[in-house]
This record gives C-alpha cells, sequence and structure tokens, in this order.
C-alpha cells in the first residue's frame, strides 16, 4: 500500500469509516446466524473489509484470481439478483449520496471517489473480491 493510500485510510477510519466497516460485519454475523442469509454472508464481510480500507484496493471479479466456483456461475447471478432486490440498490443509494455531499469540497473528493467504488461493491458484490491495485495479491 502506497503512503498515500495509507494516509487516506487512516482518515477515512477516524471520519466513520471503522464504524460503516463494523455494521457490515454486525450484518454478516445476522446473516450467519439466521442461517438462510448465510450465502450473502460473504458478500457483507467483502463489503466490510472493503470499507475499511478502501484506498489502494478495488473490487475484481473473483475468477480472475481463483478460477470458476459456485459464487462466480449462475448461482451466484441469482444471488446478485436477490441481493440487489433486497439490499443493494438502497446500499448503493446511501454511497451515491454520501458521494454526492462529500464531492462539494475539495478535501472530500477522494472521500467521494472511495463512496463511489464501494456504491458499486454493494450494488452487485457475489462473485467478486478485492484485491490490492497492483492486481498482483489478494487484500484479504
Amino acid at each position: 500500500m502506497s503512503p498515500m493510500a495509507l494516509i487516506l485510510n487512516l482518515i477515512w477510519l477516524v471520519l466513520g469509516g471503522a464504524f460503516a466497516a463494523i455494521g457490515w460485519f454486525i450484518a454478516a454475523l445476522f446473516m450467519v446466524i439466521s442461517i438462510i442469509g448465510i450465502p450473502w454472508a460473504r458478500a457483507a464481510f467483502d463489503n466490510g473489509i472493503y470499507t475499511l480500507w478502501p484506498f489502494g484496493a478495488k473490487p475484481i471479479a473473483r475468477d480472475r484470481l481463483y478460477g470458476e466456483d459456485i459464487g462466480t456461475g449462475p448461482l451466484g447471478f441469482l444471488g446478485n439478483i436477490i441481493w440487489f432486490i433486497f439490499a443493494g440498490w438502497w446500499l448503493a443509494l446511501g454511497h451515491l449520496i454520501a458521494a454526492l455531499g462529500l464531492a462539494i469540497t475539495i478535501i472530500g473528493l477522494p472521500f467521494a471517489w472511495a463512496h463511489l467504488k464501494l456504491a458499486g461493491f454493494a450494488l452487485w458484490p457475489i462473485g467478486r473480491t478485492l484485491a490490492h491495485s497492483d492486481l498482483r495479491r489478494r487484500v484479504f
């Protein structure tokens, strides 16, 4: 991770990123406890990791790193449709609203960009993973 990404991530954490990530981790825990939410718990956990450290990471298709699995095929597509209907669109909308609010100031522009990246990942997360920006290694 570059020094600039580290600084931006630390500022992000202090200004609310840590609370948002904890929210994602709690949501993942509830999904696991509910049993029917288990297929989406991994997506919520990955969203939490991405929300924790959005700078220096990017979402990519999981099959690019690991090959085909259950989440990258037709069942993953179906899981994303269900996610989109019940959670994805309003989570992405929340990130878009936050991005618009932050984009008003020059200082908020990098954080607005982070919210736009998070909105895309929250919209359609199954079958994707996080990688460092240079795509050579996985974040988590």
